[in-house]
């Protein structure tokens, strides 16, 4: 029986878990705006406002190959309630007047933070769904998707005129209130739940899962395809401030919208048989409007571009079923985790690449070519997985990912 979105929200925790996770989307979508805007302001460079924004993900190495053993060895609601506060503190304390390398510094150490939380809140979803069966994971991480697209816009829109009525300053307050609210439902509406996994968290551990994890074929190419293509295309998002300063968050409104569409029409209107077609085209289609920035286009096209560029992230669903269908239930708050952790780190490499390319060029022209390589990557891929396939018949494609 197929799993609805009303039997989940009937699934005991799963609301309070949906509730805390939206709660810090709004937060990080609000203050990323806040942020990059004060950056951009004072320092007029593409290059540092884009790494303010989406720099914070490349500390998600260090978080990966250290702390993710802990994603299944920490008591998920106590390390989701922590993780939270952490990041209220942290978001306050950007508020406050200080060096540039003291914000990137503090902006990096919540970049770690952020490593945890991913897999623990990951973990614990697919824990709360297993009665559900195959589809439970991705009907519920669909209805998270759409959540954060839904939150995203009102987070990007609220975002922008906070920033004119209080300054991005004032705002970053806010997203630390939202932050601090997202701890209080965890704490107080999620029921206390043992470890997923044994023994304690520790770098070595964390060294050990991740070789188990990256050394099978099949995962290997899932993880490369979740995290290249769409590491690129954030850096095409991250230039957007640059790219119009004055109305970055419709833009950014405009590409949750397209990723909003994407989600549901993956999960609910896209069946078990033209799954598998769909991955190459959807990552096509990620990359494949922002070749327009070429030309320059208006606001409105561009708003018209990037939201229907956004579409593609539908693709990440079927490749996250695919990962859960080959983990072991133990380790899929780490599996999860690591997804999560080097899909942001890529994020934040594609900021870089992308605002180094801007300041030497021009933030339309830097986004043409982040989606050049985005395609390239995309068929590069494919056209390895193919000659894998061809190899054997136990080899599985990542990019167009059977879901039998």
């Amino acid at each position: 029986m197929r799993t609805t979105y009303r039997s989940l929200f009937r699934t005991p925790e799963f609301t309070p878990l949906f509730l805390a996770s939206s709660a810090q989307v709004a937060a990080q979508t609000m203050s990323g705006l806040a942020l990059g805007t004060l950056v951009y302001r004072a320092t007029d460079s593409p290059l540092l406002s884009a790494l303010s924004m989406f720099g914070p993900s490349l500390a998600q190495v260090v978080g990966a190959t250290t702390l993710l053993s802990a994603a299944d060895r920490l008591p998920p609601r106590a390390t989701m309630t922590g993780t939270a506060l952490a990041f209220a503190a942290g978001t306050a304390l950007l508020a406050l007047p200080a060096p540039l390398w003291t914000l990137f510094g503090l902006v990096l150490t919540l970049g770690l933070v952020a490593s945890l939380s991913g897999g623990v809140r990951w973990g614990l979803l697919n824990e709360i769904l297993s009665k559900h069966g195959s589809d439970g994971y991705i009907a519920g991480r669909s209805v998270f998707n759409m959540a954060n697209g839904v939150t995203q816009i009102t987070g990007y829109a609220t975002g922008g005129v906070l920033i004119a009525f209080l300054s991005p300053r004032g705002t970053l307050l806010t997203a630390a209130a939202l932050y601090a609210t997202a701890a209080a439902v965890a704490r107080c509406a999620l029921t206390p739940r043992p470890p997923r996994a044994t023994g304690r968290p520790s770098v070595g551990e964390t060294w050990r899962t991740n070789r188990t994890l990256f050394s099978a074929g099949p995962r290997r190419h899932l993880y490369l395809a979740l995290w290249l293509p769409n590491g690129l295309i954030v850096g095409c998002e991250s230039l957007y401030v640059s790219y119009a300063p004055e109305h970055a968050g419709l833009l950014f409104a405009c590409a949750a919208l397209g990723m909003l569409a994407g989600d549901v029409a993956v999960a609910r209107f896209v069946g078990p048989v033209l799954r598998p077609r769909l991955g190459v085209p959807l990552l096509l289609l990620l990359a494949a409007p922002y070749l327009l920035f070429a030309l320059r286009p208006s606001l409105s096209l561009a708003a018209v571009l990037v939201a229907l560029a956004s579409v593609g992230f539908g693709a990440s669903l079927l490749q996250q079923e695919r990962l859960m269908a080959v983990t072991p239930p133990e380790l899929s708050g780490h599996a999860l985790g690591l997804h999560s952790s080097g899909m942001l780190a890529m994020q934040g490499g594609g900021a870089a690449l992308a605002g180094s390319a801007a300041q030497l060029t021009s933030p339309a022209t830097a986004m043409t070519v982040t989606a050049v390589a985005s395609i390239v990557v995309t068929l590069t891929l494919t056209l390895t997985l193919t000659l894998a396939r061809g190899l054997g018949p136990g080899a599985r494609t990542a990019i167009a990912p059977r879901t039998g």
